[in-house]
């Protein structure tokens, strides 16, 4: 659909003259209020320079800071037309709902375009040239023993896990073994687990869809509250101690003694979500607490933080007690996870391409995380980033009296995802947001940083 020019150029008009600013924010302006449609065509730019009466340069460099913002969209032999989705003002986008967002800053989401697809092609090849004719059928429910060698040995070597493959019970993401702990922590007589506050609210929703009575034990500077915990009736507790999430503390490890004593105690469990406790920025992780009691202390992971959710692969490393119960409510769920993508996995650790990958991963999260504070750092000095030394994301401490959902709206109006602090707890706590940064590239973290900015 082409544009009548002469109105084009009316709309426009009122730009800076000679400013690529002024042109590129009328553009913005006009298609976000539905003066220009979704589908029109642009003039080329030399036509709309003369046009305006600016410099060719300054339309170029406008159509491209929209294209990159996801406002239009560059076609080589078709010209430049106007995005079929955008943010409107006067619409809140929803995760649900927006088809595209210009920042998509949702926490837990790695770089995506990343992912090593060469070596995880030839470890597929490799895995299913070496996978027998017998290794075709059913899969084991706890696994594929290959794989469960390897994550034996690579969390014994990068977490200090203590772990026998007999142990390991490999699961389709890490939400299915929550749901399935939640249902044998049932069978067993619990009535109840204890979750950290803030905390992810999918692992409430997932407990309490098994049953369980919920209570939210609050996080503060030195991580889970253990006294608070212990005025509770629960004999299970889910905490993130590598990295809290959303608000990044590690646990400390006083309260790491005193969990793991509370289960003894209790003749309960911890379980340890170990989520993404490899990306670390500033000095080598603490190792997992699972080592302090096996006996005590389930240890949950995934592929997802590391390579990608769309494998939906995940694991447990089991006490003893647990080990059997787990596998058979495996076996009466799905009667094993696919063969194909586990042997891939355990080829890609057993040749170092999954520790490659990671040395990778690390330095791009590092420059973008780098990227986004020092951008935090010189347009907003008054927002406390925290939790940044590690993890896919960080917290932003808002000034006091700000609605951080409020704000979570604004920036949606504008393309922009991001979460609210407030959205993870029920108790009162700081406003802030939670921003993900691992999956944008430095300049686009920069430019939402504008973002905020211009929304505050």
């Amino acid at each position: 659909m082409a544009a009548n020019w002469t109105t084009f150029r009316e709309l426009l008009l009122p730009a800076s003259a000679g400013r690529r600013r002024g042109v590129e924010a009328e553009l913005r302006r006009a298609i976000r209020d539905g003066r220009l449609a979704p589908g029109t065509r642009l003039p080329s730019s030399r036509d709309l320079a003369a046009q305006l009466g600016v410099a060719r340069g300054t339309v170029t460099a406008a159509y491209e800071q929209l294209a990159g913002e996801g406002y239009l969209v560059a076609k080589r032999g078709s010209g430049t037309t106007v995005a079929a989705t955008f943010p409107r003002a006067g619409a809140i986008a929803e995760a649900e709902t927006a088809p595209r967002w210009r920042y998509d800053l949702r926490p837990g989401v790695p770089a995506l375009s990343g992912f090593p697809r060469e070596e995880w092609l030839r470890a597929q090849r490799n895995a299913l040239t070496a996978l027998t004719a017998e290794e075709l059928g059913y899969p084991d429910p706890a696994g594929f023993p290959g794989l469960r060698a390897e994550l034996a040995d690579y969390l014994g070597r990068v977490r200090a896990v203590a772990a026998r493959p007999s142990e390991v019970v490999v699961t389709n993401g890490a939400a299915q073994a929550i749901s399935l702990l939640g249902r044998v922590f049932r069978d067993l007589g619990h009535v109840s687990a204890a979750v950290e506050e803030p905390g992810h609210f999918g692992t409430e929703e997932t407990l309490a869809a098994q049953g369980l009575r919920v209570e939210r034990i609050p996080v503060d500077e030195k991580g889970l509250r253990v006294d608070a915990l212990s005025t509770t009736d629960c004999r299970v507790v889910f905490v993130t101690a590598a990295h809290q999430f959303p608000l990044g503390v590690v646990l400390h490890p006083e309260r790491r003694r005193a969990l793991v004593e509370w289960a003894r105690e209790r003749d309960g469990f911890v379980v340890e979500d170990d989520y993404d406790a490899e990306h670390r920025y500033d000095r080598p992780a603490l190792g997992a607490m699972q080592a302090l009691d096996p006996s005590q202390v389930v240890y949950q992971g995934s592929a997802s933080k590391v390579l990608a959710p769309a494998l939906r692969l995940g694991w447990l490393v089991l006490p003893p007690a647990l080990a059997g119960p787990v596998v058979r409510g495996k076996t009466l769920t799905d009667l094993g996870t696919g063969t194909l993508h586990q042997a891939a996995l355990a080829e890609l650790l057993r040749t170092g391409g999954y520790d490659r990958h990671l040395r990778r991963t690390r330095q791009l999260y590092r420059v973008r995380r780098d990227a986004l504070l020092d951008e935090l750092a010189r347009l907003l000095p008054s927002w406390e980033p925290i939790g940044v030394a590690a993890g896919l994301h960080v917290v932003l401490r808002l000034p006091e009296g700000t609605d951080d959902a409020a704000l979570r709206d604004r920036l949606a109006r504008r393309g922009v995802h991001v979460f609210a602090l407030s959205g993870y707890s029920r108790a009162p706590i700081f406003p802030g947001l939670v921003l993900g940064y691992a999956a944008t590239s430095p300049d686009r973290l920069r430019a939402a940083v504008r973002e905020l900015r211009d929304c505050a």
